[in-house]
């Protein structure tokens, strides 16, 4: 299969999340970043840090890309995730501002 495009900030987001680089998966948010994953939000680095130490980077989550699509400043990437926590197809939506994500929606693939 070939590499999945994805525009930046998201591609090197991804790349983050992939290498477990906490610093990195945190720096891509805006100060004000939200992440709902199925309904339940997290709101700031701290949130979303505490978050992520069970869920997302603490679990060695990896995503594998399978699509992307953009749509203005919305960027949504399907592909298998698999970590300690959870694994499956899902879709994760960013809401790009800038060179940041303000937003992060994960549901199913």
């Amino acid at each position: 299969m070939s590499e999945v495009e994805i525009p930046e900030p998201v591609s090197s987001f991804v790349t983050a999340v992939n290498l477990h680089d906490e610093g990195a998966f945190l720096d891509a948010f805006a100060e004000t970043g939200v992440v709902d994953d199925w309904g339940r939000l997290f709101t700031g680095r701290a949130e979303i840090k505490r978050w992520s130490d069970v869920e997302f980077i603490g679990a060695r989550g990896v995503l594998t890309p399978e699509e992307s699509t953009v749509s203005g400043d919305v960027v949504t990437v399907v592909g298998d995730w698999r970590s300690n926590h959870a694994n499956g197809r899902s879709k994760f939506v960013f809401d790009v501002d800038g060179d940041r994500i303000a937003k992060m929606t994960i549901r199913k693939g």
